[in-house]
């Protein structure tokens, strides 16, 4: 764009001014508009309004979903303060969904081969038909076998010529999958990780991976097959009351299926001891659900254990089903951009049943 000079008599120069004054008035201005933070750097907020998106999961004592509940039901707390809700929605909201499978040397022979039928039927059956995928596999590292597609054929396609080997880089893969998962263009981000033993191999650790999850929107779920454990136990880790580890009716993910009932379990083992600072390997190859659940816990999704690979099927089957019937909570928070750790809390007004979500975010 050609400027006008500003030379000639005083006269002339206060024409060129104006002149030059019109010009810059009709020029766009250099400042970005709406502009975006890369994928997986966390929250991309837009025009100044920070728009914080929180996904709830609600179960009676007994751990069966409730559904019909509506916005003015539910409290959100930041920081401890009540906020206002603006966003809300009850019906299943669209996914992307990433999922990272365990495909080192142990899960050969009927754990692959159960993983393979589990997903399947998470592909075909139980996701919804908006939904869009991801599949990673990890061994010694981690391989990302199908990006963001809504093509389920080619993801079992990849998932049949899967051979197991080597070791587990199970935080590593983790870290390459969140921001992927975050970039994903659903309203509601998920992970699911199957694993059937602690990692090995990877340089991440957990204090890493849960930093970069806090950053994120992404919903993480973990399955850890244990079958060193007892046969007859089987239990989730995230945070239920009691009555909710026995007979917990595992519903499929639409209505008119025959659901898939749990035996009544016991309790699952004490954890072991933290250690004051986890790294990213063991001296023990067993699942560990205490590093599971620090993946977990915060970002409102859940770790189970299991200790047969036949019981992936029901585990996946109920991961689908709790996607089908959150709730999706939208609000605007006044936090600064500090790049610190503020909560999260959401409550019923009732307070008769137990709600899960994320535990909070760090504002970017």
């Amino acid at each position: 764009m050609r400027l006008p000079q500003l030379v000639g008599t005083p006269g002339q120069l206060l024409s060129s001014l104006a002149a030059l004054a019109a010009v810059l008035a009709l020029t766009p201005s250099a400042e970005p508009r709406g502009q975006e933070r890369p994928a997986g750097q966390g929250f991309s907020f837009r025009s100044g309004v920070n728009l914080i998106n929180v996904t709830a999961t609600v179960t009676d004592d007994r751990g069966r979903f409730v559904p019909g509940l509506r916005a003015e039901d539910f409290e959100v707390y930041e920081d401890g303060r009540l906020q206002t809700i603006s966003e809300f929605e009850s019906e299943r909201v669209p996914v992307s969904l990433g999922i990272a499978l365990d495909t080192s040397g142990s899960m050969v022979g009927d754990k692959i081969e159960a993983a393979r039928a589990a997903l399947d039927r998470f592909l075909f059956d139980l996701l919804g038909a908006q939904d869009e995928v991801f599949l990673y596999r990890f061994d010694s590292r981690p391989r990302l076998v199908e990006g963001w597609t809504d093509d389920r054929r080619a993801v079992s396609r990849a998932l049949g010529s899967v051979k197991p080997v080597g070791g587990t880089a199970m935080y590593d893969t983790v870290a390459q999958a969140v921001p992927l998962a975050q970039a994903g263009t659903r309203r509601k981000k998920a992970l699911v990780v199957i694993s059937d033993g602690n990692d090995t191999s990877s340089r991440t650790r957990v204090e890493e991976l849960r930093q970069l999850i806090r950053e994120t929107e992404v919903l993480v779920y973990a399955v850890g097959i244990d079958a060193s454990g007892d046969p007859g136990t089987r239990y989730s880790t995230a945070a239920q009351p009691p009555a909710a580890q026995k007979n917990l009716p595992v519903p499929t993910a639409f209505p008119g299926q025959k659901p898939v009932v749990r035996t009544s379990n016991p309790p699952p083992p004490p954890p072991a001891p933290p250690s004051r600072r986890r790294s990213s390997s063991s001296t023990t190859d067993r699942v560990n659900p205490d590093a599971l659940r620090e993946i977990t816990d915060d970002s409102g999704g859940r770790t189970e254990i299991i200790v047969s690979a036949h019981d992936l099927d029901p585990a996946t089957a109920g991961i689908a089903d709790e996607l089908s019937r959150q709730y999706f909570i939208g609000y605007v928070t006044s936090a600064p951009s500090d790049g610190r750790w503020h909560t999260i809390e959401v409550r019923l007004r009732s307070g008769r049943h137990l709600v899960r979500a994320r535990r909070g975010f760090i504002a970017n």
